[in-house]
């Protein structure tokens, strides 16, 4: 018998800014499988497509430019639910930029 998918692998990255957003402070509260939540930022003056992923209400970072164009539009139609987006990779002695990995499912509805 074929299980029935609830989820497929929409990319995976590392978390783009971690030094310089709330990254260091949730560090020991972080852990492989740890969900995270996707907040659009149309604002950002420095990305018109930005979305931030942030832990408890502590912004890690964001998603790196070269994967957020498609996933920034889902957000803005309002489909964030789509989403489950979890830690996959911690590693301490990696640079601070590349010590975080998540990976991004899309959820069947």
């Amino acid at each position: 018998m074929v299980q029935e998918r609830t989820k497929v692998h929409l990319t995976n990255f590392n978390i783009a800014g971690f030094t310089y957003w709330d990254g260091p402070e949730a560090w020991e509260h972080l852990h492989i499988g740890t969900k995270l939540q996707l907040v659009r930022e149309a604002d950002n003056a420095f990305d018109p497509y930005a979305v931030a992923i942030y832990f408890d209400g502590l912004k890690l970072g964001f998603i790196p430019r070269a994967e957020n164009h498609d996933i920034s539009k889902y957000l803005d139609m309002g489909w964030d639910k789509m989403f489950e987006v979890r830690i996959q990779k911690l590693d301490p002695a990696a640079h601070t930029e590349h010590q975080v990995e998540v990976i991004v499912y899309v959820k069947k509805a």
